[in-house]
């Protein structure tokens, strides 16, 4: 069984991460599960957790006036689950449901943003590989809410 610094550095959103930096935030790791229609967090929730999906998939949701809560993304293997722990005010800008049986490796947050605050390095590579999902889920959101007829504004 591969040690969970292994795990992570097989993952490809830590692709290129030092050894180092892996087997410190593998302290704040561990092997999670979600069923089918497990909500994972609510839009508006506090952040406090993120997670890299293994296998299965996970719906990002939001909730749109006159429509309820409408899916704008499905993340599937090697997506990372969560950004908004690194932000004040820690809420969670969509939500998630497990749509598949859903193998991940959970992080929880504030350890690992004590590790960046504590590692300028580490906090810098982590917030590159963080914004670039950032703007990554923000485009997809709006791509996908022109395509069901909603305004947008850039």
């Amino acid at each position: 069984m591969q040690t969970m610094a292994q795990l992570l550095a097989s993952q490809p959103f830590l692709t290129g991460m030092r050894a180092a930096h892996l087997e410190r935030m593998s302290f704040y790791a561990h092997r999670s599960v979600f069923r089918p229609g497990m909500r994972i967090f609510n839009e508006g929730g506090r952040a406090n957790r993120y997670w890299i999906i293994r296998e299965g998939a996970v719906d990002l949701d939001t909730t749109v006036p006159g429509r309820g809560t409408v899916a704008v993304e499905t993340l599937g293997p090697g997506a990372v689950l969560g950004w908004s722990w690194m932000f004040p005010p820690h809420t969670w800008h969509f939500g998630a449901v497990a749509t598949q049986p859903t193998l991940t490796i959970e992080f929880t947050a504030p350890e690992v943003l004590r590790l960046c605050e504590g590692d300028p390095e580490l906090g810098y590579e982590l917030t590159r590989r963080f914004m670039a999902v950032v703007v990554e889920r923000l485009q997809t959101t709006r791509s996908r809410l022109i395509a069901e007829g909603f305004p947008t504004s850039a």
